[in-house]
C-alpha cells in the first residue's frame, strides 16, 4: 500500500467518523435527526447550519440512502450513486481535517 493510498483511506475513514459524530451530537442536542431541511429555516439559522451540514452530509446521505432503499425500494443504481457521492464527500472532508491537523502540528 502506497503512502498516498493510506493517507486517502485514513481521510475517508476520518471524514465518515467526523460526519457520524456531528450528526449524532446534533441528534442528542436537538432531539431530532440532522437533515438538509435545516437549510429551509430562517436565514440566520440556515447560515449557521451550513458548516454543520458541510461536514455532516456524508452521514445524512448514507442514512437517507439506506432508508430509501429499504422503505421505498429504490433502485440499486441510485443507492450506488449516492454511496459514491457520500464517499467522495467524506474523502474531501477528511482531507480538509488531515491537512488542518498537519498544518497545526508543523
Amino acid at each position: 500500500m502506497t503512502p498516498e493510498l493510506a493517507t486517502n483511506l485514513y481521510a475517508l475513514c476520518l471524514g465518515f467518523a467526523l460526519s457520524g459524530l456531528l450528526a449524532s451530537g446534533y441528534q442528542v442536542l436537538a432531539e431530532k435527526p440532522l437533515s438538509f431541511r435545516l437549510l429551509h429555516t430562517s436565514t440566520g439559522q440556515a447560515l449557521a447550519s451550513v458548516p454543520l451540514l458541510t461536514f455532516g452530509a456524508p452521514f445524512v446521505i448514507m442514512r437517507n440512502t439506506m432508508r430509501g432503499r429499504r422503505i421505498e425500494s429504490r433502485r440499486f443504481e441510485y443507492a450506488m450513486l449516492a454511496t459514491i457521492l457520500a464517499c467522495f464527500w467524506s474523502l474531501m472532508c477528511g482531507t480538509v481535517i488531515v491537512d488542518l491537523v498537519e498544518h497545526l502540528l508543523t
